[in-house]
């Protein structure tokens, strides 16, 4: 029988898996290290986990042997079937209480299903978001755990340890029930794809506008590093675009402009629309990498497609810059309103008590969309908990306010160059849409009515419906009425 000395067990040795694991034992845990493929193990602990506290498992049920009870048991694999046959295998040889931690990106569907099966057998079931990135899970990751609420004493110091700090704050804490955690962790991830296309078009501008080379935007970039625009992605961007290839050119402009991603940015923008909410710049990032990805039939398009006689722009060169830092601030804005939206929506659906200020903090350090901006994100919380949406806290609304016409300035300029601004342009045209009292789908309800009876309601009598025979030749019959 083996010694149970491990305090908690990571199954999946990938980059991410490791350095969690040496995380965890540089703050005194003794875990538990397996893979499905047993050589990898042996590997991990002859060299990274050489001389360390970290001990091996070659089967599933010798690493549940060597657990403390309650045994805590993280997987670390690809989200989906692995996730499931490992808890399927992991079930008979668990006891009641015993937790299982899934930190992939799983999708919250899965984790809300998993929750109720693992509750079933009496299990626990956590789904964390883990951020961060390998450097994160090495030295401290954002960590977003929801499910079992049980489970959370038993792994809370575990994670508050190893976790990113903030102004001495942890970057971890409950989220909330069943797939709150993962579905947090989903929402930052479209969040990321709004950040990461923003800043892909500011760099656009700059290098198509206005003829800039990468040693020029590096320190254009490195300057809003200094200032409202202090960020993660920021900064990186910076050092990406001062960074010399061995031939002494810039390694990024040789990069193929054809963008990938992994699923969570189109999961975001599917469940905007699943719920109703308008998470356009989420969606927009999604589709301009959708775009970009066409790289093929882009580059015969522009032999063909014409655009704008100047590309260009001739005026101001400095006064543009600051324009477009504007339009990025602004519009950062608008991505994290939008994000916020929808995490008041899933919590209402599913009845998920979010502490969104808590969730700015969690994303304040360790994490890819980490910023100083999250911190005025926390401040807007915890002076009205209520808020509903994040551009009417008087701080945004002002930040917003004072970048108005640079940010319009450079969109409008966007279009007359013909350089494409998705991300940009659709959070002014939200910004825009939200500010208006009056929008024109009164003509939508009328359009609808008409060639579908589908009933609308009056400015003065809203909550009841209407229907007009417009031809004279159409029946009183309507359609029942149903949620846009």
């Amino acid at each position: 029988m083996a010694e149970q000395v491990a305090d908690i067990a990571l199954i999946g040795l990938a980059v991410m898996g490791q350095n969690l694991i040496l995380n965890m034992n540089d703050h005194g845990w003794v875990v538990c290290a397996y893979n499905r493929t047993t050589e990898k193990v042996d590997k991990f602990l002859a060299s990274e986990a050489k001389d360390t506290k970290i001990v091996g498992a070659h089967s599933l049920q010798e690493m549940v042997a060597k657990l403390k009870k309650p045994r805590r048991i993280m997987i670390l694999v690809k989200a989906g079937a692995a996730v499931d046959g490992f808890i399927d295998k992991l079930i008979p040889l668990l006891d009641k209480g015993d937790i299982i931690i899934d930190g992939g990106n799983s999708e919250y569907q899965d984790t809300q299903r998993r929750c109720q099966q693992l509750a079933e057998k009496g299990l626990l079931y956590v789904g964390s978001g883990v951020s961060g990135g390998e450097e994160g899970a090495r030295f401290g990751p954002s960590l977003m755990p929801g499910g079992h609420k049980e489970a959370w004493p038993h792994i809370k110091d575990i994670f508050q340890s190893i976790c990113a700090k903030s102004d001495s704050e942890p970057c971890c804490d409950w989220v909330g029930e069943d797939g709150a955690g993962h579905y947090v962790k989903m929402v930052h991830n479209g969040i990321e794809y709004g950040d990461m296309q923003l800043i892909c078009e500011a760099y656009h501008l700059m290098k198509t506008g206005l003829g800039m080379d990468c040693d020029e935007m590096s320190e254009v970039f490195t300057k809003w590093n200094q200032g409202e625009l202090d960020s993660f992605l920021i900064e990186i961007t910076a050092n990406i675009l001062k960074f010399k290839d061995t031939d002494g050119s810039p390694l990024v402009e040789k990069i193929r402009d054809a963008a990938g991603q992994k699923g969570t940015g189109k999961w975001t923008a599917i469940s905007g629309l699943d719920y109703g909410t308008p998470t356009t710049l989420i969606a927009e990032s999604v589709f301009a990498r959708c775009l970009s990805s066409l790289k093929d039939e882009r580059v015969k398009a522009s032999n063909v497609l014409e655009g704008p006689g100047e590309a260009e722009y001739s005026g101001d060169k400095q006064a543009f810059i600051e324009n477009i830092r504007k339009a990025l601030y602004a519009s950062k804005i608008v991505s994290y309103a939008q994000g916020f939206m929808l995490l008041r929506e899933a919590a209402a659906k599913f009845g998920w008590n979010l502490n969104y200020g808590g969730i700015a903090l969690m994303w304040r350090g360790g994490c890819i969309i980490r910023s100083v901006f999250l911190g005025k994100i926390k401040e807007a919380f915890d002076k009205n908990s209520q808020l509903t949406n994040l551009l009417l806290d008087d701080f945004f609304k002002d930040a917003v306010g004072n970048c108005q016409s640079g940010w319009r300035a450079v969109v409008a300029q966007g279009a007359l160059l013909g350089i494409p601004t998705p991300a940009l342009s659709s959070a002014l045209a939200f910004y825009d849409g939200y500010r208006s009292a009056v929008l024109p789908a009164n003509l939508i309800q009328a359009q609808r009515d008409y060639f579908g009876a589908h009933t609308y309601e009056l400015t003065a009598e809203p909550g009841k419906f209407h229907h007009t025979n417009w031809t004279g030749t159409g029946g009183n019959v309507s359609a029942t009425t149903y949620d846009v």
